[in-house]
């Protein structure tokens, strides 16, 4: 990433689509040539793992299964199994993701298409077969998904035990009954997969590289955890005896208890890893860059008692950060990393691992928007951002600055020759000008959008997170364009 490129930061679910969310569908390649032709080479997507309750893409069911909502049905219809007269469209124009509506909307259209699937199993047969053999996490999320199913979602912790233990027993469960809903969920993977590979295809013939995103931690309910319990610092019952966080700072007063369980880092030695070289290697199979979130926690992480209720108890704990980056390095010699180090105090331990391993860090403007800060030389190896998904828009936060700041603010961009009446062209052609290799705009600052398209409020369990849609191509394709001549006088 030694050249200078332009990125766009849209998560997947925010593109425009027929069927109630952005997905791998057809709108999703009009997408990446409206952001081709303006010259962005990279678009960042959130992950796109099967997500939990809160809809978060931060909080999944697993690191690899892909979440079925992502599968376009028209596209069920170009392989044979599904037909065009059928399918009707769900929330077409709408700006905000339903997401329990859209599961069942295309879950009808899935089962549909599996029952053609089945009889017409000759036509898919090898590159099925191919796609079994790769996945090597596809029997064990099969068997997960299948038994929250039965058990209606609840916990694993809290199945029987037959089914809590099943991989540390002798599988004496009789399933012969759900070989057919076990042939069903794996179907859902083949297609998602299929897809998305086709996306990526497509994209690169545009020039387009994409950046997945991996959460350092994953979730305690995640077939991940219950099928590499030892991997974990758990009791005997499953349920954890630390949780991940991070401690009072900037973004959060009282800290934050995220919940998800810690890594038996000593036990991860003895097996060289191999959880996050599989991990690391199965997303280095799916995308061109990969984001990793909470980087720092590669260096030292907040570990926080699981019967404390706040994560202003905790400990720093030491991490063998270096150890786990060799490994994915040798498994995955040219795999590109981002890592998110954002947040909190720092510790110079991170910047020596982005050193070592080549990685750059990030840097958010929104942070910065005090001309003092704005003056300051970005720090070298870095991508610069307006703004992440966790974060005001570069408007929104404008918007709430005092008028004293916001005119000392256009006064410092237009001494520069940044004349523009918006204050998100000003802050966006800025970026796109500086010294940065590489340079990524959130769609939503492109285009000037205020507190409607937040995306995430972080710390915080509201049906109005991660829910924000492109609804149509009517405006933000111009809005695009117009930053076209801005990449290419900056070179990139």
């Amino acid at each position: 990433m030694k050249e200078r490129q332009a990125g766009i930061l849209c998560p997947l679910f925010s593109a425009p689509g027929n069927q109630g969310i952005g997905d791998l569908g057809a709108k999703t390649k009009m997408f990446i040539d409206v952001i081709a032709d303006a010259g962005y080479t990279v678009w960042q997507i959130l992950p796109i793992q099967y997500t939990g309750r809160s809809h978060s893409p931060y909080q999944s069911y697993s690191s690899f299964a892909g979440d079925p909502i992502y599968i376009n049905i028209d596209r069920l219809c170009e392989v044979g199994l599904l037909t065009q007269s059928s399918i009707v469209n769900c929330n077409k124009f709408k700006n905000r993701v339903e997401y329990d509506k859209v599961r069942e909307f295309k879950e009808v259209y899935f089962r549909r298409a599996f029952r053609a699937f089945k009889k017409h199993f000759d036509a898919f047969r090898q590159d099925y077969e191919q796609f079994e053999k790769e996945a090597f996490w596809l029997n064990d999320w099969a068997h997960f998904y299948l038994f929250a199913t039965i058990h209606h979602t609840t916990h694993w912790q809290d199945w029987p035990v037959a089914y809590r233990d099943w991989f540390q027993g002798e599988h004496s469960i009789d399933l012969s009954d759900y070989a057919d809903e076990l042939a069903y969920i794996k179907f859902l993977q083949f297609m998602f997969y299929r897809q998305l590979n086709e996306l990526c295809v497509y994209a690169h013939q545009k020039g387009v590289s994409i950046m997945g995103d991996v959460p350092f931690y994953v979730d305690l309910d995640s077939a991940d955890v219950w099928s590499n319990r030892a991997d974990f610092m758990l009791d005997e019952k499953g349920n954890p005896q630390f949780v991940a966080g991070c401690p009072p700072d900037y973004f959060s007063e009282d800290g934050q208890r995220w919940g998800m369980p810690t890594y038996n880092f000593e036990h991860m030695s003895k097996n060289d890893y191999a959880f996050w070289v599989k991990r690391m290697s199965w997303m280095h199979r799916c995308f061109d860059i990969i984001r990793i979130d909470h980087f720092r926690a590669f260096a030292n992480y907040w570990r926080i008692p699981a019967d404390s209720d706040t994560a202003r108890i905790g400990t720093w704990i030491d991490a063998p950060g270096e150890d786990i980056l060799k490994r994915i390095r040798t498994a995955c010699p040219n795999i590109q990393l981002v890592a998110e180090d954002l947040g909190g105090d720092i510790v110079s331990r991170v910047y020596d691992l982005e050193k070592e391993f080549d990685i750059p860090g990030m840097e958010v403007i929104v942070f910065q928007l005090e001309t003092k800060l704005l003056r300051k030389p970005i720090r070298e190896n870095v991508v610069l951002y307006s703004g992440t998904h966790d974060n005001a828009t570069i408007n929104e936060s404008y918007a709430h600055f005092s008028n004293n700041h916001r005119i000392s603010l256009r006064r410092f961009f237009k001494k520069r020759g940044y004349t523009h009446r918006k204050f998100n062209d000003m802050v966006c052609h800025f970026l796109l000008d500086s010294e940065a290799d590489l340079v990524i705009l959130p769609i939503w600052d492109i285009c000037g959008y205020k507190e409607e398209a937040r995306i995430n409020v972080p710390s915080t369990l509201s049906d109005q997170n991660w829910i924000w849609k492109l609804k149509d191509f009517k405006t933000f394709p111009d809005e695009i364009k117009k930053t076209k001549e801005w990449i290419k006088k900056a070179n990139r």
